[in-house]
């Protein structure tokens, strides 16, 4: 096993650990993982996966992330989760209440936060701090911590608080804006023509204010402002310009997933295109629609952690708090309050 992880955030095919899953990962050596529904049953089980994949790669530190915003992206579903509500939800009430919301914001985060790390779960890729327009594809949505740049920053810092609170560190995206692309990069490339004061104005505000975070997560939106060919996923004017220089982030970037439609070419060369282009992180997430033999070959090509991208690495996990008590019952006894019971 080499001595610095392959910057590599994998997925795996099922409930367990094939043999031969095993096998590649100690290998590869990935710097982490990230979980989807198809690999959470029980909590029982999914302790169990968290601990067999941290074994696989041999480091007790190595991170697991999940996608858990609440709303219609929960990979964690009743009746073993709580359905926990879409961040809309706070940001209606934030148009009302603004105070309120931010309370149970943090509160929300800080129960996700519980849950998650009960389960060895160190990572949550929340909050999203697009901000959505109203012409644009529906796939941000009721997904955005908040309707305005303001409400989205202040919303997005109160759960970023309640997750970092609870042991868990949380990925803001889709840096630097999703918010007003036409088209779901899930199934193509969307092409974004505002100018650089609109985006500034607007998209860039959120992630600004939030630079102090451990994680983002890039979007797979091509910015003509910026670059007039290449998503900002793999475009080095945007991450160096942009997330790095005029958002000021200097925490650890992970891609959105390698397999979405919006990226070209085959997986491999996304893979090295992503790296080259200045992201800490490649994040793999389809790994059970193709066979074992393309993983090995997006690893191959993926190189290992660079020294700034550990010592981004190594920030995020001290940014995460030593977990206090905490009562979750009585804190979602309050978000149902804040929210006029129930969400």
């Amino acid at each position: 096993m080499s001595t610095s992880p392959k910057a590599l955030v994998l997925g795996c095919s099922g409930l367990v650990l094939s043999g031969d899953e095993r096998r590649f990962f100690r290998d590869a050596n990935p710097l982490g993982f990230i979980l989807f529904t198809r690999n959470c049953e029980s909590p029982y089980q999914v302790r169990a996966l968290c601990t067999e994949l941290r074994n696989a790669v041999g480091r007790a530190d190595a991170p697991i992330l999940i996608d858990q915003e609440g709303g219609r992206v929960q990979r964690l579903k009743p009746p073993h989760w709580r359905d926990a509500p879409a961040p809309a939800v706070f940001a209606h009430l934030a148009e009302r209440e603004p105070e309120k919301a931010e309370e149970a914001a943090r509160l929300n985060a800080r129960i996700l936060a519980n849950e998650l790390y009960d389960l060895g779960i160190t990572v949550d890729c929340a909050p999203v701090l697009d901000v959505p327009q109203s012409d644009a594809d529906p796939v941000i949505g009721d997904r955005a911590a908040g309707t305005t740049p303001e409400m989205a920053a202040r919303l997005g810092r109160a759960a970023c608080e309640g997750f970092l609170a609870g042991g868990v560190a949380p990925v803001i995206k889709h840096i630097p804006g999703h918010g007003r692309a036409m088209a779901d990069s899930h199934k193509e490339l969307p092409v974004v023509e505002a100018g650089p004061g609109e985006l500034g104005a607007v998209d860039f505000v959120p992630f600004r204010q939030l630079a102090d975070m451990p994680w983002a997560m890039t979007a797979h939106v091509v910015y003509r402002a910026f670059d007039q060919e290449n998503p900002a996923t793999t475009s080095p004017t945007v991450i160096d310009d942009v997330i790095r220089g005029a958002i000021g982030f200097d925490g650890l970037l992970i891609s959105d997933d390698l397999a979405m439609e919006a990226l070209s070419g085959a997986l491999p060369d996304r893979a090295r295109a992503v790296q080259e282009a200045g992201c800490d992180l490649v994040l793999y997430c389809n790994t059970e629609k193709n066979p074992l033999g393309v993983v090995e070959k997006v690893a191959e090509a993926t190189g290992p952690m660079t020294g700034a991208a550990m010592e981004r690495f190594r920030r995020a996990e001290a940014a995460r708090a030593e977990r206090k008590f905490f009562d979750p019952v009585s804190a979602q006894g309050r978000v149902d309050e804040l929210l006029g019971g129930g969400a």
